[in-house]
């Protein structure tokens, strides 16, 4: 698999010169700065990648061509947005950046409800506590039949949770849920946003009457209208798992498991029509089998996230090693199977001052140089395996 790494653009404060020397290949990128919706040019996407290329590089992947909400709601100018979406794809296939991650989740990205959770080894990792998120939803959020969402053992977890609350905690619910999780990644939240939880039901309500089957639709309908430009131009579309892979808020998620992943496939059997096989966000859902969803789906795979996550007794879950037997056999089965296709380590954890530079969180520098270590060991084991 070709070596690839997050880069969040000449703002990021890892340079790309430091991501040459750590055995980097690809950078996996996006124009953070133009707005969600509006057409990538020509002139900004090759000022990006002529960057990209001056430090020995290339741009593998674009992670995030964002899908607006209103293509996602079938909002009356999801056709406009769609055309736009279009354009861009065309820019990005003349330049030859022809792998595309997006994301198909209403209104919230990937969710944690802590960023910073304290490992025995000194480092600290993302974490998703069910009582916590439930009680962001129940109590800060107050959605309308909320508690109906949860099963008891969750609830009860939260009435504790809730007599030690205080406005400093829930402060921090808001923060890592709506704000250091989103902002960086779905263009729907900002640092600055003076009421982000107001927001946030400005745009739950956005989706009210549109259940799974609706939303499922709804992809069908914006991977129909741009597969014509991605056969012209050989752009491979690859959607990103629901993170958690769960309902939420609500909302529906269509990217949960195997039997949405068969779905949205046979929708539209176009080969460009693919995958970003997220081990991590498919792991956190106890209900699935890593393992057997990388072979299964290794040819419709174009782009893979190495992490993976282990889920608790509770329902709560946290990241794991990138060392895990399960994403050895992952990565085994994508080094076997898709040699070549791009791969990025992920939310790796907070080691060695990482947490006093402000990275972006699960995007830290050292976590990651460790994890990418990890895996392209993996990688080297493997290929050594064939050799014999």
């Amino acid at each position: 698999m070709e070596k690839t790494w997050r880069w969040f653009g000449p703002n990021d404060k890892i340079t790309l010169g430091m991501l040459r020397q750590i055995g980097v290949e690809g950078i996996v990128t996006a124009l953070h700065h133009i707005p969600n919706g509006e057409i990538w040019s020509s002139e900004e996407i090759e000022k990006l990648k002529s960057m990209i290329e001056a430090h020995g590089m290339r741009w593998s992947v674009v992670e995030s061509l964002p899908v607006s909400e209103s293509i996602k709601y079938a909002g009356p100018d999801r056709d406009r947005l769609i055309e736009n979406y279009k354009v861009s794809l065309a820019n990005l296939g003349k330049a030859g950046v022809k792998t595309i991650c997006y994301n198909f989740m209403p209104v919230l990205d990937w969710a944690r409800t802590e960023l910073e959770y304290p490992n025995p080894d000194g480092t600290s990792n993302l974490y998703f506590n069910r009582a916590e998120f439930a009680y962001f939803d129940i109590h800060i959020l107050k959605r309308p039949g909320a508690r109906d969402s949860w099963d008891q053992e969750t609830l009860e977890r939260m009435e504790q949770l809730a007599a030690g609350m205080t406005s400093e905690k829930e402060a921090r619910l808001v923060e890592n849920i709506v704000i250091k999780t989103q902002g960086f990644v779905s263009g729907n939240f900002s640092e600055g946003d003076l009421n982000p939880v107001g927001k946030f039901r400005e745009l739950l309500a956005l989706y009210e009457g549109v259940d799974k089957d609706r939303l499922r639709e709804n992809l069908k309908y914006f991977l129909e209208a741009i597969m014509p430009v991605c056969n012209e131009y050989d752009i491979n579309m690859c959607v990103h798992p629901d993170d958690p892979p769960m309902a939420v808020f609500g909302l529906p998620r269509i990217v949960t498991c195997d039997e949405d992943i068969a779905w949205f496939l046979d929708a539209v059997p176009d080969q460009h029509n693919g995958l970003t096989f997220c081990a991590g966000s498919l792991s956190a859902g106890a209900h699935n089998d890593v393992v057997a969803l990388a072979r299964k789906y290794a040819q419709r795979t174009h782009f893979v996230h190495a992490r993976i996550c282990t889920v608790l007794p509770n329902g709560d879950f946290r990241e794991s090693t990138h060392l895990d037997p399960r994403l050895v056999e992952v990565v085994r089965t994508f080094e076997t199977e898709r040699p070549g296709v791009p791969m990025r380590v992920d939310h790796a954890p907070l080691m060695l001052g990482d947490d006093k530079i402000g990275y972006n969180a699960g995007y830290s520098f050292h976590g990651r140089m460790l994890a990418l270590g990890m895996v392209g060991g993996i990688m080297a084991a493997v290929n050594a395996e064939k050799t014999k």
